[in-house]
């Protein structure tokens, strides 16, 4: 299989079920963001962190291709004129969701309250976390943009927005971990 095909050189891209649209169409800007957001998790993976985090990483990567398939679905093309579906693209469940409020829970339970906004930064893998989960909450935005325009199963955008909320928490586990400080945000004072 060629990696290159051209078919693309006009500015347009194909989605599944063989629509073609622009590269700049909101379908196409919300499964490249998570596209986007999946290879920020692959380089947080990549760092020195407890294997349980790269193991519940990987599925996350996982469940990130099937949100990315899901948006990048023709829904007119998705099913057969008998109801069945056309393509076999898994589903995100609620299960997916109750997954990351678990990981959530647990290192939650290890951390001190918070009591103010915290700066990102304090260790490269802690800022790594923090840019993965601004990318997260764009590809929420834009799917949501996109679901407002043609709507997909809306657990795909919960498990964005639980998704965001895993990565602030594992932003600040991985601090406390890495005995990283975290820096309060106190609003300066005129």
């Amino acid at each position: 299989m060629k990696i290159y095909t051209k078919t693309g050189d006009k500015g347009t891209t194909a989605l599944f079920g063989g629509t073609r649209v622009p590269k700049h169409h909101i379908r196409i800007d919300s499964y490249g963001t998570v596209d986007e957001l999946n290879s920020h998790l692959g380089l947080i993976r990549d760092q020195d962190i407890q294997e349980q985090y790269k193991t519940l990483l990987i599925h996350i990567q996982d469940r990130l291709f099937t949100i990315g398939a899901v948006l990048a679905t023709d829904p007119e093309k998705a099913l057969l004129k008998n109801g069945k579906a056309r393509l076999n693209i898994p589903e995100i469940t609620t299960e997916d969701i109750e997954r990351l409020e678990h990981e959530m829970d647990t290192m939650n339970a290890a951390l001190p309250p918070m009591t103010h906004f915290i700066l990102p930064g304090g260790h490269q893998t802690v800022s790594f976390c923090h840019i993965a989960r601004c990318v997260c909450r764009r590809a929420e935005r834009l799917a949501s943009a996109l679901n407002e325009i043609s709507p997909f199963n809306p657990t795909a955008l919960i498990y964005l927005n639980r998704l965001s909320d895993y990565l602030f928490v594992l932003a600040r586990k991985l601090s406390h971990d890495l005995q990283a400080e975290e820096i309060k945000w106190i609003p300066k004072q005129k």
